[in-house]
């Protein structure tokens, strides 16, 4: 079956696992079977114990066939909860991008005058080049990064998405 673009969505789901050997990598393989790519996938350990991790995947596709994913992740002995956090309510995405950008003179003042209008933090500097740290939604560093190439982009590395839901309850 073949999906047009537009009945594509961007999905961001929040599972929380067990934190044991392999499971990161069925769940990955439960997505990328269903033939749909993994944009952004986080896990970090959220408990005191040491025993309980949260994974963040973004992907694209359309919503009955993310239903279908979500289906099969609560399956999983050591799922406890999967949520679609897009469909759920309002939530707060966020990431984090390490950028090194290469430059003197008019490029280095535009560099670091742009780093201020995007919050950005010079976290290395060398008389030839910044390294940039910057956090928040995905399209916000998306927007620094192609400027950031204009004037001498050198390295990337971004985290990845993670996300919660707003307001008191978890």
């Amino acid at each position: 079956m073949h999906i047009r673009q537009e009945d594509s969505e961007r999905h961001v789901l929040s599972v929380t696992v067990d934190n044991e050997a392999g499971i990161l990598a069925r769940i990955a393989g439960l997505v990328s079977a269903r033939g749909y790519n993994i944009e952004s996938l986080t896990v970090a350990d959220v408990s005191e114990d040491h025993r309980v991790s949260r994974i963040t995947i973004v992907t694209q596709g359309p919503p009955r066939v993310v239903d279908q994913i979500i289906a099969q992740l609560e399956r999983l002995v050591p799922v406890h909860q999967v949520r679609d956090l897009t469909d759920t309510g309002p939530f707060v995405e966020r990431e984090l991008a390490l950028i090194k950008v290469a430059g003197t003179g008019e490029v280095r003042s535009e560099a670091l005058r742009l780093a201020e209008v995007f919050r950005a933090k010079v976290v290395d500097t060398t008389l030839e080049s910044f390294v940039f740290e910057i956090t928040g939604p995905t399209s916000k560093i998306d927007t620094f990064v192609t400027l950031m190439r204009e004037l001498g982009l050198v390295e990337l590395c971004r985290t990845g998405v993670v996300g919660m839901l707003r307001g008191a309850s978890a």
